[in-house]
């Protein structure tokens, strides 16, 4: 069972997380865990020859891990990117990228995630991510 609907996570881009909604990115499946999101194409995210920027594809392998951790713990907003380390296996296509990601390990306090990037419509990854976030301790009401 997932703790936040793609609606609800959807939602939160467009109201907290200016820069992903600018740049379109949004939610297709969420699962207690996991998370697959999407980043439109948009010319102002190529690099010189015509492929996606390694900065836009760092941001879209945040916001997938925001989303899988959302997942599963529910909407914590507070949570936030602690390391994040990502290998650029290929050249991406002119097209919307995909994230996958899925959770490796949650403790209490951290929660450690692994993300492939896709050019949509092929089956090869072009990037591979592994990060960790920060959970906020609990307030006690």
């Amino acid at each position: 069972m997932t703790s936040i609907t793609v609606k609800a996570f959807n939602d939160l881009t467009r109201a907290e997380l200016p820069l992903a909604a600018q740049n379109g990115c949004h939610a297709e499946g969420i699962g207690n865990g996991t998370a697959r999101v999407r980043l439109p194409f948009n010319p102002s995210l190529t690099r010189p020859g015509g492929t996606i920027s390694g900065p836009a594809m760092m941001a879209l392998t945040d916001y997938s891990m925001y989303a899988a951790l959302m997942g599963a713990i529910g909407e914590v907003t507070l949570a936030v990117t602690t390391n994040l380390n990502i290998n650029f296996l290929r050249k991406p296509e002119a097209v919307d990228m995909i994230a996958d990601c899925h959770m490796l390990k949650l403790g209490r306090r951290l929660a450690v995630l692994e993300v492939s990037l896709y050019s949509e419509g092929q089956d090869e990854p072009v990037a591979h991510a592994t990060g960790t976030y920060s959970i906020p301790p609990q307030q006690d009401s």
